[in-house]
């Protein structure tokens, strides 16, 4: 990929284009070739017996110095500026691991390292306080684990389906029902699961409390979904289209090439995608907290799904806003925040080593890996003893009857695939991709169906502008949605202009190296860090730290923190969309790095960045736990009159609705249409434009 700027030692592409088409004239403006000298500026005349310059003005010769020396220091100044844009997620980050560790180093040095995460009890509050996280580690883990049963063959399959057998029209529907799925606020999805879930698990098990281990992993693998299915699909979509033809033209079905070549071969993006979803998985907070029973037990037995359980971030979501400030409970909680970013950033490193790998796919030699790690053969050996390692752990973590029982069920199951012929099996798998797709939109149908059937009648004139009144149950979400407008706002604010700042300077004024590879990992951790802490991090740094209190300033630079990588990743994008012929030409014209990144890079690529800054709107709008301790109260009667007070918003004030205000069933779904309608509205945008950019874009 080209750059339009240069390393130490090496010439940019403008002074190569200059090369080739001689000097260029400053004072025209042009691009008037002119021979002369090496290394002079003045032209020359050709006489028989040889050339001899022109004598030059001095004026004009010093006046064409000192202009080419400022524009010099003006690109050296830009570029430099662009530089602190990047390296601002870097610092970010570093911000947050400082003050997390700054405040969680207590608990560390009071109780042990050793105590704090295997100690088996967690009672902050106790005459006698506990504060051993290893019932919230292992909540933590089962509910990821149950998520990603259900999440990773129905988003795999739904994967396989876009990509290589939906028609142009399902394709049409299929996308942006998952775009959509990956749009709906976390306070949304937990409302759901809150109110339809878990009377479901209530009625059908016949137990006390639908608000269970496996209410949490339904409703977070539905929210890991998008997640699994989107990198999993750009996974078997760089799968070589040869690979394929090639295995049809050995007389392979369909489905024996996408199972045999097309799944292997793309096998270390869906890993990544299955990874990424884990991290998604246990980030989440709002949604855990209404659905998960928050009882900091471990399951007995541990395979109970219908036990209740607490989570690392359920704990500080639920825990944070009555703590003390300075408390033995409150580094308590700081010490639970650095846990839970140690195991998402760990995710996350590993994720992204897997997607560098799906890269190498772009070039040939990688091709000649790819086909003997997509299309070689694992020894029969070696199934055996992955089999009987995972029976065995299954035995450890179960009992020998369930062990025994998934056997017959896997034992079986080859036996059907080699007893049923080729073409029978196809249909088989094929009906098993169908059905996925239609699970899939089945889900996503309930839940609107469900939000706008019930909210719809709690929609009037009054509902949108008036004030709440009696704790939320009469009255309306006017302040809310303005609330929520602008902090949303503020955060575009912030983080739009860094944003495209960063993605310049990656794309454009850098190549791969050392410097370019932090600021990308910087990046890529800043937008897995769970959302809950950059909330603890605003509250620690910007309400406490810089004294800003509770307030709208605190929670749009908090809101611009997390958006921030969304837009980086969009604009970098859309600046890669723009061929390399295009920044050349320009520099052959003579005009400056920054000349032609403004007026010839980013026109085109403006419907691109527009469409992650959209995106960004959207995931500000539906977030709760960044803007729970640094930005929002429940109930208020009228507007901030200015950045230093606090706010009223939408997916906080359904937060508190739904768990916290018996009685208030009609205006808890009309807040939860309003807010879905708001955060889809916006995401349709950003789908729209960007269907219409693909479609005119022309090179």
């Amino acid at each position: 990929m080209a750059r339009i700027g240069a390393a130490p030692g090496e010439r940019s592409h403008q002074e190569e284009a200059e090369a080739r088409a001689g000097t260029t004239n400053p004072l025209q403006g042009g691009s008037t070739p002119l021979t002369g000298e090496m290394g002079s500026d003045r032209p020359v005349v050709h006489t028989p017996s040889g050339t001899a310059q022109v004598p030059g003005e001095p004026v004009m010769d010093g006046f064409f110095r000192l202009w080419k020396r400022t524009r010099q220091i003006r690109e050296e100044a830009i570029r430099a500026f662009w530089f602190c844009t990047a390296i601002f997620a870097v610092v970010a980050l570093f911000f947050i691991l400082f003050f997390l560790i700054q405040n969680g180093y207590p608990i560390f040095e009071q109780v042990g390292v050793s105590n704090f995460l295997a100690g088996d009890v967690w009672n902050p509050t106790g005459a006698a306080p506990a504060y051993g996280i290893f019932p919230l580690i292992v909540g933590t883990l089962l509910v990821t684990l149950g998520a990603m049963a259900l999440a990773v063959p129905l988003g795999i399959a739904v994967a396989v389906f876009i990509a290589e057998l939906a028609p142009p029209g399902a394709r049409a529907v299929m996308k942006p029902a998952v775009e959509l799925l990956a749009g709906i606020p976390s306070v949304v999805y937990g409302f759901f699961g809150l109110v339809i879930l878990t009377d479901w698990i209530r009625v059908s098990f016949n137990v006390a409390s639908g608000e269970t281990w496996l209410a949490a992993s339904i409703l977070l693998g539905i929210m890991a979904l998008p997640t699994i299915v989107s990198v999993s699909e750009d996974a078997i979509g760089a799968v070589p289209r040869g690979y394929r033809e090639g295995s049809l033209a050995l007389g392979a079905t369909h489905w024996q090439t996408i199972a045999g070549v097309v799944v292997p071969g793309a096998l270390s993006g869906i890993t990544a995608a299955i990874i990424l979803g884990m991290g998604r998985a246990i980030g989440e907070t709002m949604a855990v907290i209404m659905v998960a029973g928050n009882a900091g037990v471990v399951p007995e037995p541990l395979w109970n799904v219908l036990s209740p359980v607490r989570t690392l971030t359920g704990t500080l979501g639920i825990e944070m806003g009555e703590v003390a400030v300075g408390s033995a409970h409150y580094h308590a909680l700081f010490g639970v925040a650095v846990v839970l970013l140690v195991i998402t950033l760990a995710v996350n490193l590993f994720a992204r080593g897997i997607l560098a790998r799906v890269s190498e796919q772009h070039t040939a030699t990688a091709a000649r890996v790819a086909r003997k790690r997509g299309c070689g053969t694992i020894k029969p050996y070696a199934y055996a003893v992955l089999g009987i390692g995972a029976l065995g752990t299954l035995t450890a973590a179960t009992d020998i009857l369930v062990a025994a029982a998934v056997a017959v069920a896997l034992f079986g199951a080859v036996y059907v695939r080699r007893r049923v012929s080729a073409k029978t099996g196809q249909k088989i798998a094929f009906g098993f991709l169908y059905a996925a797709a239609g699970i899939v939109l089945f889900v996503l149908g309930v839940i609107l169906f469900d939000i706008v059937y019930n909210g719809a009648p709690a929609l009037s004139w009054e509902f949108l502008t008036a004030s709440p009144s009696n704790l939320g149950r009469a009255g309306g979400i006017g302040p809310a949605i303005l609330g929520t407008l602008y902090l949303v706002g503020g955060a575009i604010l912030f983080a739009l202009p860094i944003g495209v700042g960063a993605a310049i300077y990656l794309h454009e004024y850098t190549r791969e190296g050392r410097i370019t590879e932090i600021i990308r990992a910087g990046v890529d951790l800043l937008g897995g860090t769970p959302s809950i802490v950059f909330g603890l991090f605003g509250f620690a740094f910007l309400v406490l730290y810089l004294n800003l209190g509770v307030s709208l300033l605190a929670g749009q630079i908090t809101l611009g923190l997390m958006i921030l990588p969304t837009i980086i990743r969009t604009t970098e994008e859309a600046l890669k969309s723009v061929p390399d012929s295009v920044r050349e030409g320009s520099l052959a014209l003579g005009a400056t790095p920054w000349q032609t990144i403004r007026q010839v890079v980013l026109p085109p690529a403006v419907p691109g960045i527009l469409t992650g800054t959209i995106l960004g709107i959207g995931r500000a709008a539906g977030e709760t736990a960044p803007i729970l301790f640094t930005a929002v109260v429940f109930s208020r009667r009228f507007l901030p009159t200015s950045v230093t007070e606090p706010v009223m918003a939408l997916p906080y004030h359904l937060f508190i609705l739904a768990t916290n205000v018996p009685g208030a069933r009609e205006n808890q779904y009309g807040t939860a249409l309003v807010l879905l309608v708001l955060v889809a509205a916006i995401y349709l945008v950003a789908i729209v434009i960007r269907t219409r950019y693909q479609r005119s874009i022309q090179w």
